[in-house]
């Protein structure tokens, strides 16, 4: 285990610096982070929609919009922050127990 301790260290080193995708476009008033446009967005930048994201935005609706709880849309950017950072940590424990199980399945697998 003491081997991945440097993997570990960068992986929440990574989720505790991810609130800079929030607060630079905040401070650059650049809008949105980049990559996180609405279809609205899209269309005011490019002057039109394109027909694949129109046909697949409602196909995935993300779990914590805008990495604010439930009724905390206009929450300060330092807590938003939290959430995002919380948000990071969640899918490093996902991504890795998903790897871990998968390894421990594939090694059972083969004897």
């Amino acid at each position: 285990m003491k081997a991945y301790r440097p993997l570990w260290i960068a992986l929440l080193v990574m989720a505790a610096v991810s609130p800079i995708g929030l607060y630079l476009p905040e401070l650059l008033q650049a809008g949105a982070a980049w990559g996180e446009w609405s279809l609205e967005e899209v269309a005011s930048m490019i002057g039109y929609t394109p027909s694949g994201m129109r046909k697949l935005a409602d196909l995935w609706a993300a779990p914590i919009p805008d990495y604010a709880l439930p009724g905390q849309d206009q929450a300060p950017l330092a807590h938003r922050s939290l959430t995002y950072i919380a948000s990071a940590l969640v899918g490093i424990g996902l991504c890795g127990a998903t790897t871990y199980g998968l390894t421990r399945w594939l090694i059972h697998r083969k004897g």
